[in-house]
């Protein structure tokens, strides 16, 4: 994904919270493309219960980012994903940290188990625990 001109602030870098940004279009990406979640439709959705960021370098625009993204807890209806942010061709990450989804019914909004295809999807980028 690119940076945009918005991105930066004042001090001519991407400002901290367009990460999480970032971050949310990586994961949301990996759901639609990889396990079909549908985003219009899809009796499931899933909401933001938790995140974190770890700021290890600055991005700023225009730049070209490329994220990669992990499954490091899969449960009934949540997921917690591991997520890294890099400057296009780097190694080592300019950001990295995770993400927490609990799946819910789009009109009750109480949990509900992660559909099959997701699941699938999920199970394939799913890392052991140390």
């Amino acid at each position: 994904m690119t940076t945009r001109w918005k991105d930066n602030d004042v001090y001519g870098h991407v400002n901290n919270v367009e990460y999480y940004s970032y971050f949310d279009t990586v994961i949301n990406t990996c759901l639609i493309v990889e396990g079909g979640l549908d985003i219009h439709r899809g009796e499931a959705i899933g909401v933001c219960a938790e995140s974190h960021c770890k700021f290890l370098g600055e991005m700023a625009f225009p730049e070209t980012i490329e994220g990669g993204v992990r499954v490091e807890r899969l449960g009934n209806s949540s997921v917690r994903y591991g997520i890294g942010l890099f400057r296009q061709g780097q190694d080592s990450p300019a950001a990295e940290g995770w993400f927490v989804h609990v799946f819910v019914d789009r009109q009750a909004r109480t949990p509900v188990p992660l559909p099959p295809s997701l699941r699938e999807a999920l199970l394939r980028i799913e890392v052991p625990r140390e």
